[in-house]
């Protein structure tokens, strides 16, 4: 039995666009709600969305990655040089 997983097909794709746009509407949608409760002032409204957003959005990818199967090991990395 081979330890080979087929790789991503163009499910995965369509999957992955749209885990990373419902990330975007649920990120979005909790800032605006904290934002609207007084949760947020402007002043860190402006920082969660500057600096903390874009870590959120890529954890978002990376869990995505993994669940859909477009992680990679150390086994699959090769060398970057032509051997002489």
């Amino acid at each position: 039995m081979s330890d080979e997983h087929p790789p991503p097909g163009p499910d995965a794709a369509r999957a992955y666009r749209l885990g990373m746009a419902t990330g975007v509407v649920v990120g979005l949608a909790a800032v605006g709600v904290l934002f609207w409760t007084g949760a947020l002032t402007p002043l860190t409204l402006g920082y969660v969305m500057v600096a903390l957003f874009p870590v959120y959005m890529i954890a978002v990818a990376a869990v995505l990655s993994v669940w859909l199967g477009y992680s990679k090991d150390a086994t699959a990395l090769q060398p970057v040089y032509k051997p002489k």
